[in-house]
């Protein structure tokens, strides 16, 4: 059975793990990246995670086929670096994963971005397996993405295709974002989005857990920004269905678990946005795989790239 060595690089955290031939996972670890407000580079806490990781599960690495990364920020897959990101993450931008961990291990690396990696872990062992054509979205702190279009991920140019949270769904009336522009649809749809304009209401609801609790209770100003914030979600989500016409739509974060207040809102509001031939057959539904998918997403992504999926 061959076996890989799986690393996701989130803001907060890196998380390891063991992934075989058929997408499951073994032994797994995570640290904090942002223990000391990032004056650790990220890449320096994530090589010394990866190395300690190996050696307290007893890993020869002789054993491993390669190593698969699943990177937050813009990647340059092609050249396996961070090319960029949206806000202030000091000390990573132009970090060389891929260069870094070939040289530590030996092994050959492939880095890919965080949500592309969590697309192609649905696709190839959850909520998307069998399917060709899937928009996966990720909401929490931003907005991410991950578009398949005839079996293939869309990474574009440089690798970093599908950065869905920057399409722009307030062009010429939006709030600032991060990224420098004005109006991008993660300032909407994210959901510190839902919490920034919960917060403005009553500062107990300060996260997705106390809101969607207020909302279960049946509290009509939470219910309303509810409404307000899923129509944000189907408006950018409608405006992709006519792009690229999928067969299914993901949506993954933390708040994807709310069936009643999140996915069946959304899912009829997008089926209503589209025209009805591209509403047809059209499917929309929570993630499955959670805090794994950019793991096994990212060996996934590295056995494409190797001939070997």
């Amino acid at each position: 059975m061959k076996q890989y060595l799986a690393i996701d690089i989130g803001g907060t955290a890196v998380k390891l793990g063991i992934v075989d031939e058929t997408g499951a996972v073994g032994p797994k670890a995570e640290e904090s990246v942002n223990f000391d407000g990032y004056q650790t580079p990220v890449l320096t806490t994530v090589l010394k995670a990866a190395k300690a990781f190996v050696e307290t599960q007893n890993i020869d690495v002789n054993t491993l086929e390669g190593v698969g990364v699943s990177a937050t920020g813009q990647i340059d897959s092609r050249k396996g670096i961070v090319a960029g990101t949206c806000g202030n993450f000091p000390n990573y931008i132009n970090s060389p994963i891929q260069a870094e961990l070939e040289r530590l291990f030996g092994l050959p690396v492939t880095v890919a971005n965080d949500a592309n990696c969590m697309t192609l872990g649905e696709v190839w062992v959850g909520g998307a397996k069998g399917y060709t054509d899937v928009i996966g979205v990720t909401l929490g702190t931003g907005v991410g993405g991950g578009i398949l279009t005839g079996g293939r991920l869309l990474e574009g140019a440089r690798g970093l295709g599908g950065e869905l949270g920057h399409y722009r769904t307030h062009a010429l009336d939006g709030v600032p974002c991060t990224c420098g522009a004005t109006g991008c649809w993660e300032r909407y749809a994210a959901t510190t989005a839902l919490v920034r304009a919960a917060q403005e209401r009553d500062p107990a609801w300060k996260d997705g857990r106390a809101i969607f609790a207020a909302a279960e209770a049946g509290n009509e100003t939470v219910l309303a920004l509810l409404d307000a914030w899923t129509d944000e979600i189907a408006q950018g989500l409608a405006g992709m269905v006519h792009i690229f016409n999928p067969q299914l739509i993901l949506i993954g974060g933390g708040v994807s678990a709310q069936q009643k207040l999140l996915i069946e809102p959304i899912a009829a509001k997008v089926r209503a946005s589209v025209m009805p031939a591209f509403a047809e057959g059209l499917e929309i539904r929570a993630a499955q795989l959670h805090n794994d998918a950019g793991m096994v997403g990212a060996v996934y992504y590295f056995r494409q790239q190797h001939g070997e999926a």
